[in-house]
C-alpha cells in the first residue's frame, strides 16, 4: 500500500551533520507512524526513531536522544531523520519504516514497508 524511499545518505565527519530523507508513494501516507531504524554490518537492525502520524508522539533509541530529530512534512509525504553531532558508532545503513496501527514502536516487526536503505558512513 505504500512505497518508501531513502536519501541523504553519505560519509561525514565525527561531529558533523546530516538529513535523511524518505520519500513515500501512496495514498494514505498521513495515517502511518514513520520509523527510522539501522543496521551496522554484523549487527542486528536497531530502531532509531519514531514519529505518529500527527507528529505529536515520537520516540527515540536512548543512543540518538538529544543528537536526531525526525519529523515529517505530510503534505509532501515525506519523513526525514535530522542527524546532527553524528559519532562513529552511527555508522549503517538507515531504512525508513511505515506501520498503520502499531503507534511510535521501537521493534522492527511492528512495521509494515521498508525503504531500501542509505548508507551513512561517519568518520574519526
Amino acid at each position: 500500500q505504500v512505497q518508501l524511499v531513502e536519501s541523504g545518505g553519505g560519509l561525514v565527519q565525527a561531529g558533523g551533520s546530516l538529513r535523511l530523507s524518505c520519500a513515500a508513494s501512496g495514498r494514505s501516507f498521513s495515517s502511518y507512524t514513520m520509523g527510522w531504524f539501522r543496521q551496522a554490518p554484523g549487527k542486528e537492525r536497531e530502531f532509531v526513531a519514531a514519529i505518529g502520524w500527527g507528529g505529536g508522539s515520537t520516540n527515540y533509541a536512548d543512543s540518538v536522544k538529544g543528537r536526531f530529530t525526525i519529523s515529517r512534512d505530510n503534505a509532501k509525504k515525506t519523513a526525514y531523520l535530522q542527524m546532527n553531532t553524528l559519532e562513529p558508532e552511527d555508522t549503517a545503513v538507515y531504512y525508513c519504516a511505515a506501520n498503520q496501527y502499531r503507534g511510535v514502536a521501537d521493534q522492527p516487526y511492528k512495521y509494515d514497508y521498508w525503504g531500501q536503505g542509505t548508507q551513512v558512513t561517519v568518520s574519526s
